[in-house]
């Protein structure tokens, strides 16, 4: 009889531990837990550093995750060769065919997106948005900048290289359609208006191409056509992305800038640009697939919706500060994986 009770005690034990293992792999008691998850990746383009960063962020947080709960986490990286939010939606379709559990996507068009993101939730599948947002969509949440607030920091820092004689400011504007890249420029501009006192003024907002090349070029021919232009707003690094995409600009006028690669610290070294404004561009992968596994495994919700990050300026008194996080940010990534 002992014997028969030490077993039956010993058997609802190993039931105990079997329903927890079950509960924290998101599965019902009596069920097999799941031994894998797949999280989509959407980026808005292959060639922008920056979300090169974020694809290593997401790789490393399934490879930390994997270890964590003991069990294979894959991040399944699905982004457009350029900007292209028809090309977007696409995926997000292909990803929920094939039987994703989440996806994070950084939006290159909010409204766009909104149906194939409220499609793939209602399908149970669990959405986060990174670096651009679809505020109206049914996303669980979105990690990134505040945007507005990183507008203000780029016209303040360029206010303070200008000095106090003010000038003419010229906004770069990347894609029109872009959300987050509109907010910043409102920033900007709200920034501006609190300086008009003192002799600052709009030209007006430039958009383009979100390429390297597009955005030097469009930099270059404005600069050259309005000489009076004694400052530039980036509210994205694109011409930076280059070589020499500042000459003919750099001598005229003050230039700050959202982001902080590589490229782009050469020309705080140089002098040629003033300011940047740092983002957490690994973070937006590590983070975003952070919280969608967080759900799927433990049915964690975020505290909140909207979850930002605090901004970093880079300027020539800092610059080798930061240097060396690009090397980890990067650095795993061959032209084969890209």
């Amino acid at each position: 009889m002992q014997t028969r009770s030490f077993l039956r005690i010993a058997a609802l034990g190993v039931l105990a531990l079997a329903g927890s293992a079950a509960a924290l792999l998101n599965a019902p008691a009596g069920e097999q837990p799941k031994k894998s998850l797949v999280v989509g990746v959407i980026a808005k383009s292959q060639s922008n550093p920056v979300f090169i960063a974020a694809r290593t962020g997401a790789e490393d947080a399934a490879r930390d995750l994997s270890k964590k709960y003991g069990i294979e986490i894959k991040a399944n990286w699905q982004t457009p060769v350029s900007e292209d939010a028809q090309k977007q939606a696409q995926y997000i379709e292909q990803l929920v065919s094939q039987g994703v559990d989440g996806i994070a996507i950084s939006c290159t068009d909010g409204q766009v997106l909104q149906k194939p993101i409220d499609d793939a939730v209602s399908k149970g599948v669990t959405v986060v948005t990174f670096d651009s947002d679809s505020p109206n969509s049914k996303r669980m949440a979105y990690y990134g900048i505040n945007d507005v607030d990183a507008g203000r920091a780029v016209m303040r820092e360029l206010a303070k290289a200008m000095g106090e004689k003010g000038g003419k400011v010229a906004i770069l504007g990347g894609n029109q359609t872009a959300p987050n890249l509109q907010a910043r420029i409102k920033g900007v501009k709200e920034e501006l208006e609190k300086l008009a006192d003192k002799g600052f003024t709009l030209d007006k907002v430039y958009y383009h191409k979100e390429t390297a090349n597009d955005a030097a070029a469009e930099l270059q021919r404005v600069q050259t056509t309005n000489p009076d232009i004694a400052g530039w707003a980036m509210v994205g690094g694109w011409p930076l992305f280059t070589q020499n995409a500042l000459d003919g600009v750099y001598d005229k006028a003050k230039v700050a800038s959202v982001d902080t690669l590589p490229e782009e610290l050469e020309y705080v070294k140089k002098g040629q640009v003033q300011a940047l404004v740092g983002q957490d561009c690994y973070g937006w992968g590590y983070e975003s697939v952070r919280m969608i596994v967080e759900k799927l495994v433990e049915k964690k919700t975020p505290a909140k919706p909207i979850n930002n990050f605090e901004l970093k300026i880079v300027t020539q008194a800092n610059v080798a500060e930061v240097e060396g996080t690009w090397q980890k940010w990067l650095g795993k990534k061959s032209d084969a994986r890209k």
